[in-house]
C-alpha cells in the first residue's frame, strides 16, 4: 500500500545549501520509491509571516518552484503546487486552531526563540511577533493533515511541527471519531544540521548562508570564507569535526568522499580542501543551476506547472475538507 509524502519551502530568502541538504535532498530521495505518493508545495502563505514586498514575495515564491523542478522533481509523478492556490489549506487551518491549546502555542521553538530575545533586550515579550507567526505551527498542521500525509521530510529544526499536527489530529480524532492520519517525520540520520562558513547552523538570520545557485566565482568566495583552525597542511585533520568535510559529502560521490577522508586523516591544506569543495559543489549544481536560470526567466512555464498542480491538489482536499466538515456538522 502506498504511503503519503508531503514536504513545502517558504520563499523567505534565496535557497541556500542548508535547506538543499535538510529538506529537498531527502524529499526528492523519498520521490523516487515506487511505493510513494508525494506533494511538495511552495508555502507562500508561511512566508507572509516575513514577506510583505509584493516584488519580493513574487521573485521568492517563483525561486522555490524552480529550485524544486531544477533539481528533479517531476511533477507528472508528483502533486507539486503554491499553498495559496489551495483554499482548502486555510479553512482548515481555522478549524484546526479551534483545536489547539494556546499553551502548545507558546511551546514552539520558534515563537519561544523571539520571547527569549526580546526578554533579553528589555523589550516587551510579544515584540514583533505577528498573529501568523504565532499560528505557523497550525497553518503547517493543515498543510499536512489535508493530504492525509503519512511521511513528512524535515530539517531536524523542524521535527516540533510534525508533532504539534499530530498532537491537534489526535485531539480531532478522540472527539470525532478517526479522521486525520497521524504523521511521522523523516531525517536524514547521517547528516547532521548543516553548518554556515562561520561554522554556527546555516541560517539566514545568521547571514552565513551559501546560496544553492550562486554563480562560480561568488561560490568560490564564499567558500574561502569558510571557517578552520590553524593547523599545518601537513598535520592530520578531523573529518568528522571539519565544516569543509561536511560540506563536501554532500555533494561528491561516494568514493571521492572515501577518498577525502583519507587525505584528511594524512593531512591536507585547508586552501586545498577548500579549492576541492569548491569543484565537486560546482560540477554538482553546474546543470540545475543552468536550468533554475531559464525557468526564473520564464515565470509563465512556472505558473503552467503550478496550477496544474494545484488541481490535481484539488481533487483530494476539496472532497476531505467535505467529510471533515460532515463530521462537525457544519457542512450543509
Amino acid at each position: 500500500m502506498s504511503k503519503q509524502v508531503l514536504t513545502g519551502i517558504k520563499p523567505t530568502g534565496h535557497i541556500h545549501l542548508g535547506n538543499y541538504v535538510g529538506a529537498i535532498k531527502p524529499a526528492l530521495r523519498l520521490a523516487e520509491i515506487e511505493s510513494y505518493n508525494v506533494a511538495y508545495f511552495v508555502a507562500d502563505y508561511h512566508g507572509l509571516t516575513k514577506i510583505h514586498n509584493q516584488a519580493e514575495m513574487k521573485e521568492l515564491s517563483y525561486g522555490v518552484a524552480a529550485t524544486w523542478l531544477a533539481l528533479g522533481l517531476d511533477p507528472d509523478r508528483a502533486v507539486f503546487y503554491r499553498q495559496s492556490d489551495v483554499p482548502e489549506i486555510f479553512e482548515l487551518s481555522w478549524i484546526l486552531a479551534c483545536f489547539a491549546p494556546k499553551g502548545l502555542m507558546n511551546r514552539a521553538h520558534a515563537y519561544k526563540s523571539m520571547v527569549d530575545d526580546n526578554q533579553k533586550g528589555g523589550r516587551e515579550i510579544d515584540n514583533g511577533v505577528n498573529m501568523g507567526m504565532f499560528t505557523y505551527p497550525i497553518l503547517m498542521a493543515a498543510d499536512i493533515l489535508l493530504f492525509r500525509t503519512e511521511l513528512v521530510p524535515v530539517g531536524k529544526d523542524q521535527i516540533q511541527h510534525v508533532e504539534i499536527a499530530r498532537d491537534i489530529a489526535e485531539t480531532f480524532n478522540k472527539i470525532y471519531r478517526e479522521t486525520f492520519v497521524l504523521p511521522e517525520y523523516v531525517i536524514q540520520e547521517e547528516t547532521s544540521v548543516l553548518p554556515g562558513f562561520d561554522g554556527r547552523k546555516m541560517s539566514k538570520s545568521y547571514n552565513n548562508t551559501i546560496p544553492l545557485f550562486e554563480e562560480p566565482k561568488k561560490l568560490q568566495k564564499l567558500i574561502n570564507k569558510i571557517k578552520t583552525d590553524s593547523s599545518l597542511p601537513e598535520e592530520p585533520k578531523d573529518p568528522e569535526t571539519s565544516v569543509i568535510f561536511s560540506l563536501y559529502q554532500e555533494f561528491a560521490t561516494v568514493d571521492q568522499v572515501e577518498k577525502m577522508k583519507v587525505r584528511f586523516k594524512e593531512g591536507i591544506g585547508w586552501g586545498e580542501a577548500k579549492k576541492e569543495l569548491f569543484q565537486v559543489m560546482n560540477s554538482f549544481i553546474e546543470k540545475p543551476r543552468s536550468k533554475y536560470e531559464e525557468l526564473m526567466a520564464n515565470p509563465h512555464v512556472l505558473d503552467t506547472i503550478l496550477n496544474a498542480g494545484a488541481k490535481k491538489a484539488r481533487e483530494t482536499t476539496i472532497p476531505f475538507l467535505r467529510e471533515i466538515k460532515k463530521k462537525m456538522g457544519i457542512y450543509h
